[in-house]
This record gives C-alpha cells, sequence and structure tokens, in this order.
C-alpha cells in the first residue's frame, strides 16, 4: 500500500513539474522621449503615433516579448527632460529610451542614459557632437546625423550656380549643424549667417534684409510652429516667387497641413518622402493615414523604423536583455526592412543610406505631402563617422 502511495505521489509531483507554466517573462519597457506640447509638438506626435502604429503592426510585441509603452514630454526643455529620462531609467527602469525630437534634448540626456547601460534610440535628434569623438556605444539613431538633410541643399544650390545665399536657423545645435551642414558642399557666397533665438515666430526683420539683399536663394532650418510662420512671412512679403527657398524641416508633412499653398514648390532635403515608390512603404503610409488621418512625416517613419530595429534586435537575443554586448550586436546588424530602403549602421551608430531633394506638393486628394524630386546622395555616411572610436 505505501509503494503505490510513493508512486503516486511521485507521479504527481512530476506532473505537477512539467504542467506548471512557465514563470511569466517580464514586459520589455520602452520610455519614448518626445516634445508633446508647444509650438512643436506635432514633431513628436508624429514620432508618438509611428512608433504606437509599428507597435499595433508587430502585433504588441518586440523579439516575442509583451511591451509597456512610457510616452513623456519633454516640454522641449532640457532641464525637464533630464528629469523626466532619470524617472524612466530609476523609476520605471526602462531597457530603451527612444527619441526624442530636437537636438539640445538628446545632448542633455545622453550622459544620464548612457551613464545606465541603457540603450538610447534617436528617432531624430542627430548632433554632431554624439557622431564623432563623443560617440558611444549605447547610442543609435534611426534617423539620420543632423548635418545630412541641409547637405542636400547646399550641394544642390552649388549645382544650379546660386552664386549668394542668405542663411537662417535657430540659436541651438541643431541651428549650427544644420548651417554647417550646407556649407560642407556650397563654395559661394554667404551674404548673411543669422541666428534667431528658438521659438521665434515673427521674422519680419529677416525677411527685410533678405528683400533688401537680394540672394540668389535662401536656405533655412525651422522647424515645427516656426516653420509655418516663416513660410507664410516670406510667401505673404513676395519673396517666394523671386528667391528660391531651399530649407530642411521647414516644409514637411509636420508644418505641410498648416502652411498649405503657400509652400508649395519649396524645396528640402530629405532621406525619405511619402511616395517613395516601394510596397512596404506604400503599406505604412496609407495606414498611417487611415490611423490619424494626416500624412505621416519622416519622424513618423523613423519611430516606426526604431520599433522595427528593436524587435529585430530581441529575435536575435531570443528576447533576452541581460546580455548588453549581444543586443548592442543585434541592434548595429539592422536586420530589419526599413521603410526608406538602404540602411545599415555606421561606426557611429548613425545610419548610411540615400539623400533626395524633395519639394512640397499638393496631393489629388487636397492633402499636401513632400516628394521625391531626385536623388542626391547615394548609401551617405555622415562626416563625423571617421572621427568615431566607440565600438558599437
Amino acid at each position: 500500500m505505501m509503494n503505490l502511495i510513493t508512486k503516486a505521489l511521485g507521479m504527481s509531483l512530476a506532473f505537477g513539474l512539467t504542467a506548471a507554466p512557465a514563470l511569466a517573462q517580464e514586459k520589455l519597457k520602452v520610455g519614448l522621449l518626445l516634445t508633446l506640447s508647444g509650438p512643436s509638438a506635432v514633431l513628436g506626435q508624429q514620432a508618438r503615433d509611428g512608433f504606437q502604429l509599428a507597435m499595433k503592426d508587430l502585433g504588441g510585441r518586440l523579439g516575442g516579448r509583451d511591451v509597456e509603452v512610457i510616452v513623456v514630454d519633454d516640454e522641449l526643455k532640457p532641464d525637464v527632460a533630464v528629469t523626466k529620462v532619470k524617472g524612466l531609467l530609476e523609476r520605471d527602469k526602462v531597457d530603451f529610451v527612444v527619441g526624442p525630437i530636437f537636438s539640445n534634448v538628446a545632448v542633455a540626456v545622453h550622459k544620464p542614459i548612457v551613464d545606465a547601460q541603457t540603450f538610447y534610440i534617436s528617432t531624430n535628434a542627430g548632433p554632431s557632437i554624439l557622431a564623432g569623438k563623443s560617440c558611444n556605444p549605447y547610442f543609435f539613431a534611426t534617423s539620420y546625423q543632423n548635418d545630412q538633410n541641409h547637405e542636400v541643399l547646399g550641394k544642390v544650390a552649388q549645382d544650379r550656380g546660386y552664386k549668394k545665399v542668405y542663411l537662417l536657423a535657430p540659436n541651438y545645435q541643431a541651428g549650427k549643424d544644420a548651417l554647417a551642414g550646407f556649407k560642407r558642399h556650397y563654395k559661394g557666397e554667404i551674404v548673411e549667417e543669422s541666428y534667431v533665438p528658438l521659438n521665434t515666430l515673427d521674422f519680419q526683420s529677416e525677411l527685410a534684409k533678405i528683400a533688401s539683399l537680394q540672394p540668389d536663394a535662401i536656405f533655412t532650418f525651422m522647424p515645427g510652429g516656426m516653420g509655418v510662420n516663416l513660410v507664410k512671412q516670406y510667401r505673404a512679403a513676395g519673396l517666394a516667387d523671386r528667391i528660391p527657398f531651399l530649407s530642411a524641416f521647414t516644409v514637411d508633412e509636420s508644418t505641410l497641413p498648416a502652411q498649405q499653398d503657400a509652400a508649395i514648390g519649396m524645396l528640402g532635403g530629405s532621406n525619405w518622402a511619402p511616395n517613395l515608390d516601394t510596397p512596404l512603404n506604400k503599406k505604412f503610409v496609407a495606414a498611417y493615414e487611415a490611423a490619424y488621418n494626416s500624412v505621416p512625416g519622416s519622424y513618423s517613419m523613423h519611430a516606426y523604423d526604431a520599433a522595427l530595429l528593436i524587435d529585430s534586435a530581441l529575435k536575435a537575443t531570443g528576447g533576452k536583455m541581460d546580455n548588453k554586448d549581444a543586443v548592442r550586436a543585434a541592434i548595429k546588424k539592422a536586420e530589419f526592412k526599413s521603410l526608406r530602403g538602404d540602411f545599415k549602421f555606421g561606426a557611429n551608430g548613425f545610419p548610411i543610406q540615400d539623400f533626395y531633394l524633395v519639394k512640397a506638393a499638393k496631393r489629388a486628394d487636397g492633402k499636401f505631402q513632400t516628394e521625391i524630386v531626385e536623388k542626391v546622395f547615394d548609401d551617405y555616411t555622415d562626416a563625423y563617422a571617421k572621427e568615431c572610436a566607440a565600438t558599437n
């Protein structure tokens, strides 16, 4: 009798061990740090929506793991951003910080994130200071190094024979990177290099200077609400028909809904446009418009790709985050299909990719978007990658 009881108990224990569910894996935590208030909120909203659309398309999982996405507003204030990031790192214990939009915020939060050995994936900001000697193996970007889109316009201005150009940008890191990028390929005369305070909305004094100096073109970087006002004021001053308007991030899908006809025909530089003719991109644009009733911009595309990048890396590690070197190696491989087509990482964690001249256009359905005019750079590496000694 005792032997029967012992055997039954043994069978019961064995059954219990095999039938007990495996311990549930903790949720992966991703912190989205974006500008979601103020005149430039639409940029952060596009990035947030792009990432969330990718999460929907991936079934709410990254690398097979359930995910908690924590969205915080940096308010376009570096001190606020640092406080928010410390909360993500120390309280929420996120595995990835994704964002931000603006470079002054990107630089401010860089040290606390990489010091915590947390992976930092920029979906827009690409300040030069993070691309060269200060590159870090925990930092990657799914966007670009800041200078590159502006380099497109510098080369175009040079190739079109513009002898004199007026430069205009906000006085912060990305503004300085923008003008440095333009000048890398433009060898003509800079009649004036003007910096205005971040979030400037009245450009009458600058427009008066442009009208007086009569350059062959102007080049500007003026994102968000700044760009909306500048374009409207430029058109209203009668300058748009006389002096070509070259820009990056000033006329794009985040600003066109407000600029509308005032921006038509204005030229920009980008690594992508909604009319990029690939099946994957067409599917993304259609899904985004159906979900959010707006045309996606590069901000949303980069964020969508960021989710695909994380998913690809965690698939390679079996969903595990404990071996940081293995995760880093998997990120570096970038084994996913980017919405923009060609994509691989350079030595500094920034993409090697194609860049285009684009122009603002009105679609048959009345919506506005940028459209590709021509490819300017093929598989282009940023100018700072050679200075990076980090092993990504």
